[in-house]
Order: structure tokens, then sequence, then C-alpha cells
């Protein structure tokens, strides 16, 4: 059975239980990281030299870097669907991926850590205002991609929507001065919807 070592409220590892909903793949987890302070033990940093999480472990294999995991286990278990079968819709899919670690992820970063783990008298609204306004610069490309199309690559759920869903999930839900994006409104309701979604991330606080 497949192996998570991470705790639940991390977007990261949530990438993972998530997709696993989506593709009903048997899984334990273990708390790892954050209040749990144990990524630095030996036994983890035998696993994950960086001490971060998630880690999967199969069998004896062994794989870290959150994105590279939804990628194999895409691979693996939804081959044609979740990741796409034709090599350009893959790469297609595969540089969205990226796109959201390059370029998104730098800036809903300073949002979250600002409203939602600094302490409200200590908050740098300027840099969180600054990050705002960069957001919605770069998610106009997003809306655009969007527009006409109910998932990232068309009319399924693949591994293209997966980082971004968590992202879009924390700005919708922290940024209310932002512009109306009715595509990316419609695509993250869609994915808000989506059971495995509301199990893996939406029920759990953002922290």
């Amino acid at each position: 059975m497949l192996k998570i070592l991470g705790r639940n409220n991390s977007s990261n590892v949530q990438k993972v239980t998530w997709l696993c909903g989506e593709l009903g793949i048997p899984n334990e987890r273990e708390d790892y990281g954050g209040a749990f302070a144990n990524t630095k033990d030996d036994y983890y940093l035998s696993l994950n030299p960086n001490s971060r999480v998630p880690t999967i472990i199969e069998d004896d294999f062994v794989l870290w870097e959150s994105n590279a995991i939804v990628r194999y286990l895409c691979n693996k278990y939804s081959k044609g669907e979740m990741a796409p079968a034709d090599p350009r819709d893959y790469a297609d899919a595969d540089r969205w991926m990226d796109w959201k670690h390059t370029t998104l992820l730098p800036l809903i970063t300073p949002i979250f850590w600002g409203l939602v783990r600094t302490p409200e008298a200590e908050r740098d609204y300027a840099a969180i205002d600054t990050a705002r306004k960069g957001m919605i610069d770069i998610l106009w490309i997003l809306e655009k991609r969007l527009t006409g199309r109910d998932y990232m690559m068309g009319d399924r759920l693949t591994m293209a929507d997966i980082p971004l869903g968590m992202n879009i999930y924390r700005w919708l839900t922290l940024v209310e001065d932002r512009p109306p994006m009715p595509a990316l409104e419609a695509w993250y309701a869609r994915i808000a919807a989506r059971p495995a979604f509301k199990e893996h991330v939406l029920d759990i606080p953002l922290t």
C-alpha cells in the first residue's frame, strides 16, 4: 500500500491525498512536518534529504517533491486520463504544473503566510497588497486559458488541475479585493464540488 508522509494541512500533501481520493488509490498517511517537527529525524532525512513534505513510499520506491509525485501517480494509475496519452498534450499539462510553481506560487505564498500564519499586528500589508496585484496580473493568463474549457485540458480533470486547484482555493478564500474572472471562478466551482477535494482540502482548515 502507498504510504504518504506529511501532515494533512500542508497544501503539497493535499495535492497527493486529493489525487489519491480522485483515483481511489489505497494509502496510509503519517503525520510529518509542521507542528510535528519530525522531518529532521534521521529516519525521515534518509528518505528525503530536503526535510520537507510530502514523501511517498511504495514498496522499496521512495519519491519526494509533490509535483513529481502527482505526475508519477497519474502516469501509473491513470495514463490516458489524468496523465494525457498524447506527448504534446502531456507536455501542455506538464508546463501548467511548472507555471504554477514558478510564476503563481511566489505570489500566493506571501498572501497566505501574511494572512494566515502571521499575527495581525505583525502583518506587512504593503507586501501582501503587492502580491495581490501581481496575482491579478498573472491570473488573467489562467482566465484566458480556462475560457471555453471545463478544466485545464478540456472536459476532464487532469494532473494540470491538481497543483493549481490548491493555490486558487487560497486565493479565492483569502482575497476579497479582486476583479471577477468568470472562467476561473467556474473552473474552481467544479473543483470545489468534487467529493475528493472537499474531503482532503475544504474540510481541513487553512493553517
